[in-house]
């Protein structure tokens, strides 16, 4: 399966190619992480991740520990992008 490619920080490389959107939502799928992020075109956008990097992401974001990351911004990229 491929992924998708997400940052807690600003992506310091092929910056044309990552967009932003604000967390909704984050669920486990058939043993995938989807991040449901709000797009800065008011578009929905699920994206499909590694629990690994889901972990590392939440874990870069500057929020409290155990505080949910709905509503932080992020950087991404969808597989193929």
């Amino acid at each position: 399966m491929h992924h998708d490619r997400i940052h807690a920080r600003r992506p310091t490389h092929d910056l044309d190619r990552w967009s932003t959107g604000t967390i909704e939502s984050i669920t486990d799928r058939d043993g995938h992480c989807v991040v449901t992020v709000a797009a800065a075109d008011d578009t929905v956008v699920e994206l499909v991740v590694t629990f690994a990097i889901r972990d590392l992401v939440l874990s870069r974001l500057d929020i409290a520990d155990g505080a949910s990351p709905v509503g932080e911004q992020v950087w991404y990229r969808r597989r193929g992008g």
